[in-house]
């Protein structure tokens, strides 16, 4: 019987625009592993354009794209089949967060890697910390783009290593002035999207922190260390023991738009807490409408794309119900949406958050309100990496 192949290992890229030079040090990592003689091919690479990152690729074998017809139009997507068969040590691979044309064996170019690196293969790729998606809702109400292309956060979480690709805002819209990033018609639509200082700034520091967040996710799981729990408990109450104070979160949704931002905001303070993390749905009385069971279910769907554990609990009383989960399973951390004040579904109406911290004295509850951003900065068109 052969042995099982080990696993090849992720290295990600990381960078906060378009233009701070992951595709240049991507094939700039695979030159080097080729001098170290390493069998290392190139298996998608866009280079916009740019004169330079194109020189950079001289040298190395790049696998010829796939073509794919859509709709009449013939696309080039990476041809994972053939990386396969050609089975190299190491694959460089660009924009991580692309999605495939309809018709491709795999939606997602990370689905793709996820193929290569069970394969054996190690792979170095690239992406824009916007693309995460636990972070789509803040980079929406700060940039008035909403990314739609996104990573879940648990792949990047098994990459072995995150590397920032680094540089000051002013130097890359030096840059883009110059036609160093984009052509002349596509600068002047980026100008009005990332583009501008005060949202590279804020990208760059969400860049920053999440490079340091990975980093120290990684020394925490080489040491075999937990970290350290917050406890939160009524005044009076006794200490919990250790093992009760490790986080675990419980995401309370409902049909309403608003469940998928409070998803991305508890799966996110999980992942930073290293704690466990739930969603549930409380279903409390009769058979719901077509419409909101659907809704319902998209929500369980996106919660579990980003391997979160999902519950359908049944309860006439919804805060009771969630409350008596929670104590069930241990959870020290319960996320509520800020209800509207005309909530069609009416599963969280004003009283709801009042009964929950009413019942969960022994925990923290954190309400959360939907972010909101004008309609005219919502609609502005985005420019791809």
């Amino acid at each position: 019987m052969p042995e099982p192949v080990a696993r090849g290992r992720l290295k990600i890229l990381l960078g906060y625009a378009a233009g701070v030079g992951k595709t240049y040090k991507m094939l700039e990592e695979a030159h080097e592993l080729k001098r170290q003689g390493v069998d290392v091919v190139v298996g998608y690479f866009e280079p916009h354009g740019r004169k330079d990152t194109i020189a950079r690729v001289e040298g190395l074998e790049v696998i010829a794209r796939r073509r794919i017809e859509y709709r009449g139009v013939t696309f080039e997507e990476m041809d994972t089949d053939a990386i396969l068969r050609r089975n190299p040590q190491s694959c460089a691979v660009d924009e991580f967060a692309h999605t495939n044309v309809p018709g491709s064996e795999r939606a997602k170019r990370w689905e793709d890697v996820q193929v290569l690196l069970a394969a054996g293969i190690d792979v170095v790729t690239t992406m824009n910390v916007q693309h995460l998606e636990s972070l789509n809702d803040q980079v929406w109400q700060f940039s008035g783009v909403r990314v739609r292309e996104t990573i879940p956060d648990w792949v990047v979480q098994q990459a072995d290593e995150v590397v920032l690709v680094d540089l000051p805002p002013d130097a890359l819209l030096n840059r883009l002035k110059r036609g160093a990033v984009y052509s002349p018609e596509k600068a002047r639509i980026a100008a009005q999207n990332f583009f501008q200082e005060s949202t590279l700034a804020a990208l760059r520091e969400l860049a920053l922190r999440q490079t340091a967040h990975e980093v120290e996710g990684r020394f925490i799981a080489q040491d075999g260390d937990e970290p350290a729990a917050v406890e939160s408990r009524a005044p009076g109450s006794a200490p919990a023991s250790a093992a009760e104070t490790h986080d675990r979160i419980l995401i309370a949704v409902t049909g309403d738009p608003a469940s998928a931002g409070l998803i991305r905001r508890g799966k996110r303070v999980a992942d930073y807490l290293h704690a466990d993390c739930f969603v549930a749905y409380v279903h409390s009385r009769g058979d719901l409408p077509v419409e909101d069971r659907k809704a319902v279910e998209k929500h369980l769907n996106f919660a579990r794309s980003l391997r979160i554990e999902t519950r359908v609990l049944e309860g006439e009383d919804v805060a009771q119900t969630l409350v008596d989960f929670a104590r069930l399973n241990r959870i020290t951390q319960i996320f509520l949406a800020r209800p509207r004040k005309h909530s069609r579904l009416g599963l969280l109406r004003p009283s709801l958050v009042q009964q929950v911290v009413r019942l969960a004295r022994d925990m923290q509850v954190t309400v959360v309100a939907e972010r909101h951003r004008s309609s005219a900065a919502a609609s502005v068109p985005a420019v791809p990496g």
